[in-house]
């Protein structure tokens, strides 16, 4: 068991709980749809060299099809990037899939391959007794990181008592909290305050609707009488798989404004609506997020970071309308891209 308090894993808990910019890591894929090792490595580079303070891989933006036995990417796409970050000090997060047996297995071959943590998504086979239960024996193999994933891609709704019960699992270290609904935003954070977490368990906003206002906003929460404030520390996203190096410059610039700058916070506040826009196109909202992965695709396509934006599954294209989409964002945000920084980087990416 690799525990919180293993040597290996205290100083990457220790930077999770600070906070920073976990960037979702894409699946690189060729025009058969067979890895690009090249490019898989290229984007882990990228996401190091902008400064993020991790990785998150095998999650919902490195596609879920990657667990499938059949498919047989999750080990090899989990050993390139963990191999690519050797030497760094980023913190890698492995998500894991399935019923119990599954997830536990997953989490065995995170743990063998160097990774501090598992980002375990619910499953919608098992009801919240059950999903407790799966969390604790994960537990047993690395610290959890729980996920409140939004319906529209796979997740479910979960009870506020869920999360305090979950919150208090002392293998639990954060959860990133990506419902991209307001309500059941507030169901975790009342979880995590009853669960007297507060301070010690790391919230990493997902949700990409509203990334700047959860960095900054004084989440002040009542419970039992007790008003307490809570907030997230940094992201873990799929949003942030595109335009890392702005986005390492953005948590730093909320964290200012948490602590006081108030220029920061009106510059923040202005720029939460430019980047909920971007995301709209990037994400495909318009259509039920149909397109998300394409969208964040096409973005790193363009910088060259990738060749297509190729999925596993063929019928997971762009939507009519979003790459139009896309050419309007690209346009009126220049300010939330980083293509200078890769066009200046990308060939030694993909040496």
């Amino acid at each position: 068991m690799l525990t919180a308090s293993s040597p290996r894993n205290s100083t990457a808990l220790d930077r999770f709980k600070r906070g920073c910019v976990i960037p979702a890591h894409p699946l690189a894929l060729d025009e058969n749809r067979r890895l690009d090792e090249r490019r898989q490595r290229a984007l882990t580079r990228y996401y190091l060299a902008a400064g993020a303070g991790g990785i998150a891989v095998g999650v919902h933006t490195t596609q879920f099809a990657i667990h499938d036995p059949q498919v047989g990417l999750l080990a090899p796409v989990l050993e390139l990037a963990a191999e690519t970050a050797a030497g760094s000090d980023a913190v890698l997060v492995a998500g894991a899939c399935g019923p119990t047996a599954q997830a536990v297995a997953e989490a065995e071959l995170a743990a063998s391959l160097g990774y501090h943590m598992v980002l375990l998504p619910p499953h919608p086979d098992l009801d919240e007794d059950a999903l407790i239960a799966r969390a604790r024996a994960v537990g047993e193999v690395l610290p959890v990181v729980g996920f409140y994933l939004q319906p529209a891609v796979g997740g479910r709704s979960l009870s506020r008592e869920f999360w305090a019960r979950l919150a208090a699992l002392d293998a639990v270290v954060g959860i990133k909290v990506a419902p991209f609904d307001r309500y059941r935003t507030l169901d975790v954070l009342h979880g995590v305050v009853a669960a007297g977490r507060v301070g010690d368990l790391a919230l990493y906003t997902g949700n990409d609707d509203h990334i700047l206002a959860d960095l900054v906003a004084p989440h002040r929460v009542v419970v039992d009488g007790r008003s307490v404030e809570v907030e997230f520390v940094g992201g873990l996203l799929g949003q942030w798989a595109v335009w890392a190096h702005t986005a390492v410059g953005l948590l730093a610039e909320a964290h200012r404004a948490r602590s006081g700058d108030d220029d920061a916070l009106r510059r923040l506040l202005t720029l939460d609506g430019h980047l909920t826009d971007a995301n709209a196109a990037i994400f495909d909202a318009a259509n039920g997020y149909h397109g998300c992965i394409p969208g964040i695709h096409e973005v790193l396509r363009r910088q060259g970071l990738l060749a297509g934006r190729w999925c596993l599954d063929p019928a997971e294209e762009l939507s009519p309308g979003q790459l139009a989409e896309l050419d309007r964002v690209f346009q009126a945000y220049p300010h939330l891209r980083d293509d200078e920084f890769v066009a200046a980087h990308l060939d030694e990416w993909l040496r």
